[in-house]
Parts: C-alpha cells; sequence; structure tokens
C-alpha cells in the first residue's frame, strides 16, 4: 500500500497575504507517488524541511510577476531525501540529500512541475531540479539556500559591481535575502552598513559580518525616515557606493540622498508596499514606488533594477558561475544560512503568518518530516 502523508493546497487567489493564510491555504491528505509513475528523467523526494518564503505569501494574494494556477501546492524550495529515481537519472541517488531548484520546478517556475510546491510530504521533480545538499548545511539551512543567496549574488556582483573596499548600505539586513547580501558583500571585500527596525534582530546580522547596523526609527509625520547623516559618517562623508534596496518606501528617497557621486542603487524588491498588484491575479500597479529623478540626475546615480528570475529567463548563461559560486561557498562554509524559526507541518498558518508579520530572522522553516 503506498504511504499517506500530506500537503497544502491554495484553492485560489486572495486579495492579500493575510486573507490569503486565512482563507484560501488548507492542508490536505496526499498519497506517496509511487516509483513505477515516475518518468526516466523524474526523482521522487521526501521532503525534510521547506522554506516560507515571503513570495509565498505574494503568489498566494496574485502580487507576484507570475503565479501557478490554482489549485496548487505551495512552497519555492525545500530539502529533502531521495527515494526513488527515474530509469534514466545519473544527477542523484536513492538516499542522498537533496535540495530542491526553484527555478527548475517549483510554483516560480515556468515549466510541468510549476505545482509541485514543497509544502508536501513528497514531490515529484526531473533530476536537473535536484542538487546534493552542501555538506556543512543541514536540511533547515539548505532548504532556502538558492533564491537568498542567488538573488544576493546576482543584486550585488551583477547588477551592481561591488568590488573589494566599496560601501554597500544593505535595507531589510535581518531577511533572508538581506542576510545573504551580508554575507556575499563581505566575501566581495565590501564595507557593508545593515539596517532594520529591530536592535534585537540587527544582532544576528552583525554576527553574519556587517561592519555597522543601523535601527531605522519610524517614519516622521511627514512619511520621511531619516539616515542620511549617520550613514555618511560611517564613511567619510562621501556617501555608500551601492544601496540593496529590498524594501522600498520612505527609505528609498533617503538611501539616494546618503549615496557618493555616481553610487549604483539597485532595486530588489519592495516589502514595504506588498500590495503593489491589484490582488487576485490583477495586473498594474497602484502602490508602486516611486524615486526621485532630481536626485538620481544631480547625483549621477544609476538605478538598476535586479529581477532575478526574470534575468534568469532572458539570459540563462548568466545562471551557472552564480549557482556555482553558491554551492561551492555553501560546501566550505564561506555562507551560513541563518534559521530562526522552525515550524511544524501542522502550524503551516501560523509559520507563513510569521513570515508576513516581520518576526522572522533570516529564513523560517517547515518541519515536513519531523523524524528526520
Amino acid at each position: 500500500m503506498p504511504a499517506t502523508g500530506q500537503r497544502v493546497v491554495v484553492s485560489e487567489f486572495a486579495e492579500s497575504p493575510g486573507e490569503a493564510i486565512d482563507s484560501v491555504v488548507s492542508l490536505e491528505p496526499m498519497v506517496s507517488p509511487e516509483s513505477r509513475e515516475l518518468a526516466a528523467n523524474e526523482v521522487l523526494v521526501k521532503v525534510v524541511c521547506a522554506a516560507v518564503g515571503w513570495v509565498d505569501l505574494l503568489m498566494m494574494s496574485g502580487q507576484y510577476q507570475h503565479m501557478a494556477k490554482p489549485p496548487y501546492t505551495p512552497g519555492l524550495e525545500g530539502a529533502g531525501v531521495v527515494i526513488a529515481v527515474g530509469a534514466e537519472v545519473k544527477r542523484v541517488a536513492v538516499g542522498e540529500r537533496v535540495l530542491t531548484d526553484g527555478f527548475v520546478a517549483g510554483p516560480r517556475s515556468l515549466g510541468a512541475y510549476q505545482s509541485q510546491g514543497t509544502f508536501a510530504s513528497w514531490v515529484v521533480m526531473p533530476e536537473e531540479a535536484l542538487h546534493a545538499i552542501p555538506s556543512k548545511l543541514s536540511f533547515a539551512q539548505a532548504a532556502g539556500l538558492l533564491s537568498s543567496y542567488e538573488t544576493a549574488y546576482h543584486c550585488l556582483l551583477t547588477r551592481g559591481r561591488l568590488k573589494a573596499g566599496e560601501t554597500v548600505l544593505i535595507h531589510g539586513a535581518s531577511g533572508s535575502t538581506g542576510l545573504a547580501a551580508v554575507q556575499v558583500a563581505k566575501l566581495s571585500g565590501a564595507k557593508v552598513i545593515a539596517t532594520g527596525r529591530s536592535s534585537a534582530k540587527l544582532e544576528a546580522v552583525r554576527a553574519s559580518g556587517a561592519d555597522h547596523v543601523l535601527v531605522l526609527d519610524a517614519a516622521n509625520s511627514e512619511g520621511e525616515v531619516q539616515f542620511k547623516d549617520q550613514v555618511k559618517a560611517l564613511c567619510g562623508g562621501a556617501g555608500v557606493d551601492v544601496v540593496y534596496d529590498p524594501v522600498g518606501g520612505p527609505i528609498s528617497k533617503e538611501s539616494l540622498r546618503a549615496m557618493r557621486f555616481a553610487g549604483r542603487f539597485l532595486v530588489v524588491g519592495w516589502a514595504a508596499t506588498p500590495a503593489v498588484a491589484k490582488g487576485r491575479g490583477g495586473r498594474g500597479a497602484p502602490n508602486a514606488n516611486q524615486l526621485p529623478t532630481n536626485l538620481i540626475m544631480m547625483k549621477s546615480i544609476d538605478v538598476l533594477g535586479c529581477p532575478t528570475v526574470i534575468s534568469t529567463v532572458m539570459d540563462p548563461s548568466s545562471r551557472p558561475p552564480r549557482l556555482e559560486a553558491v554551492l561551492r561557498w555553501a560546501e566550505q562554509g564561506a555562507i551560513s544560512p541563518h534559521v530562526s524559526h522552525r515550524f511544524e507541518f501542522s502550524e503551516v498558518r501560523a509559520a507563513l503568518r510569521a513570515k508576513w508579520k516581520g518576526e522572522v530572522i533570516g529564513a523560517a522553516v517547515l518541519s515536513v518530516d519531523a523524524t528526520t
């Protein structure tokens, strides 16, 4: 008899991530796919941990650039153990620890495996969607490795051209991609000024290598957040060379003021305005972040969009060196994902809510198989 397990199902798009958590997410029973059902290039993986991602929340509410068609199983990435392989599989073997590749399979992919998210007891994926877990990483650390560190690499190194000796201002530094960006920037020989809203969270950022951390106070009555003088004082008055901004909102304008002449401003995301689209899969951007062109012009600033996934689709050749570097750094112990929250599978709503409310430092994971 096939084994039974569970999977999360998103039945339809909600208007907002908060609504999605409460109304369109359910935990349902599933039966293990039989190994005899595998195509020649497919692999059956028992999921141990699944990363709880910000993109999962955006996608559930129709706010992402593209969405899997409901009903689907969320979970962009995960880690587990191979339990069966198709007849022609060469990359992985039964019993091997593997992490899943969200570029190739899962809700953010573009192919036939888009519905195969990792919020499930088992996933079936093509062998090219799996990589051996670097030996120094746990299942929990490996579950969200690629999206965070590939984003940091693409934004800072490919688009931002960050060099040794330069100074980078990293916002949202206690998030998964923010902490990854701190580590990648330090590996590149840069000086890091990291920001966040919690001094307690920023201690983890400091432990990850940030040279300086700044707590950003709430916006004033005019909607402004002021930190320019503090940042400039930390870099000799000239301003930072690069800004890494996954947050947007009020901090973007002040960040431009804190930059040196001819610096590079990296648009990584807009966490401050997650409802940028219309919801339920709609299009348009009524809440889009806006930057002051007068500062951009007078300071000769390069504003660089950094869509890692879209850029990879447009130029697949950009990914192999990035992927190789991330896996090599992880194997060497040069990067180390921080996991602050681990939830049982039955606590999937609590896990998504913790991510949505900003309680997570680095990564949060679902323990899909608590026995491993």
